[in-house]
């Protein structure tokens, strides 16, 4: 099997390779960097049609979407997924959840903080930080707040997000347990703690190695 990870600085394919450490195969990394505005090159369109990472070429078939990638070789290697029928209801949650709920208002907060610091004229800048202090209030802070509030109840009751056992969807949460502890870490100490025992995994450290910190600071 020939493995290829287009891999972009400070992105959520950090993923991708952490799967590919755990499970102790061979692969190749092609680097991808960010352009001045921190978006991916309009060049990784050659790759996919949409151009969004992760992508990783297994075999001549590209391969996108970090859930379905992490599905993929969970199937294909018969490893790192659900061992019991438990398990494997909070494993299917979890491996969608992380980017299909809590993901979303993440990055919504996260583009309302940037417009806030963004340079413009003075005139301005009461209507754009009101405009996004609604948005906030309204939608992002709230829903926030509902879904760490669910993570961090999640993580108080079991070691790992499907159960007794480290799987996938540990590593599809990866990011959206970074993303939150970046906003209010003091307040989730089950997430910090499993966030502590992730990134000591030894194929997690691997893979940073070869990949970077998952986002700018970390």
């Amino acid at each position: 099997m020939t493995i290829t990870v287009h891999h972009l600085d400070y992105s959520r394919s950090l993923r991708v390779l952490w799967m590919l450490e755990e499970l102790g195969l061979d692969y190749d990394v092609k680097e991808w960097k960010r352009d001045d505005n921190f978006r991916a090159p309009a060049e990784a369109t050659r790759i996919h049609p949409l151009g969004r990472f992760p992508m990783i070429e297994v075999d001549g078939h590209v391969l996108a979407e970090s859930g379905a990638i992490l599905e993929y070789f969970a199937e294909r290697e018969g490893r790192l997924g659900p061992t019991s029928d438990a398990e494997k209801l909070e494993y299917r949650f979890f491996l969608h959840y992380g980017e299909g709920s809590v993901m979303p208002p993440l990055l919504v907060q996260l583009l309302l903080t940037k417009l806030r610091a963004a340079p413009m004229p003075f005139f301005v800048k009461p209507v754009a930080r009101g405009i996004a202090s609604k948005m906030e209030k309204a939608y992002s802070g709230p829903a926030i707040d509902l879904h760490l509030g669910f993570v961090e109840k999640t993580l108080a009751t079991r070691p790992y997000f499907a159960g007794e056992h480290f799987t996938m969807a540990d590593i599809q949460m990866f990011y959206p347990v970074v993303g939150g502890l970046t906003r209010s870490a003091a307040e989730r100490p089950h997430m910090k703690a499993w966030w502590n025992r992730m990134r000591s995994r030894d194929a997690y450290v691997r893979a940073e190695a070869k990949g970077g910190a998952p986002v700018p600071g970390r």
